[in-house]
């Protein structure tokens, strides 16, 4: 039986906070945001459900305004969902994009335009997410990931600012950055994950839910290309 109680936050966010913070953990961005204090944590309920999208949305809403005012480097916001525990990877993709339809859908509803430096269409290998007029990108982890990097104790969805690696890019620390990563990869798994790309070259749509998708993968978003609204 599911239970959830809001007063697991402080719990969740602190088993968050240990899992980047573990010696093997590969992503030293998000490393970088725990330690500057720059990596929020929110306790969500089940990831199967849309109890929770429309405080989700608001909340990657005003994240995104935060940054607009802010566009200080490594920031990542983690939604933290107390259950379920058993999907497999297949079933945590689909609600990874279930949960991430439904908050594009809100931002829409409400007429914000999305961010005209990306894509809207999945298919498209500058495709991003939107929402609040900023571009971001998803990361999720879960019990069954076959990834190590992606496996954790909660179903997860890690929301990255796109244009926090467009910044990386400027000033010249991105391929530095990604090599890191990679190599931290390779060294907790035996292999660097076969689902990465640059932005530009394939999709980052197809790294979203962290399992091996076939070539003939589609996702199942989509979003209006509303500029102008």
């Amino acid at each position: 039986m599911y239970h959830w109680s809001y007063e697991n936050q402080h719990a969740i966010e602190h088993d968050f906070s240990e899992f980047v913070r573990s010696r093997d953990f590969p992503c030293v961005g998000a490393k970088s945001a725990l330690g500057r204090g720059t990596l929020k944590v929110i306790a969500c309920r089940s990831i199967t459900s849309s109890w929770d999208d429309l405080r989700l949305h608001e909340i990657a809403r005003k994240w995104a305004q935060e940054y607009k005012r802010d566009r200080g480097l490594f920031r990542s916001l983690a939604f933290v969902f107390e259950g379920p525990l058993d999907l497999a990877e297949e079933e945590f993709e689909d609600a990874l994009w279930e949960r991430l339809q439904s908050m594009s859908d809100k931002d829409e509803w409400r007429g914000i335009a999305p961010d005209q430096r990306v894509s809207t269409d999945p298919e498209d290998p500058h495709f991003s997410l939107s929402f609040g007029g900023e571009a971001f990108f998803a990361v999720g982890l879960h019990p069954g990931a076959s990834r190590p990097a992606r496996r954790f104790q909660y179903p997860t969805i890690v929301l990255n600012l796109h244009d926090q690696f467009e910044q990386l890019r400027i000033t010249g620390r991105y391929e530095g950055l990604r090599k890191a990563i990679l190599e931290r990869d390779d060294v907790l798994a035996g292999s660097i994950n076969p689902m990465l790309a640059r932005h530009g070259e394939l999709s980052a749509a197809r790294q979203y839910s962290g399992r091996q998708v076939a070539s003939d993968w589609v996702c199942p978003f989509s979003r209006s290309n509303d500029e102008g609204q």
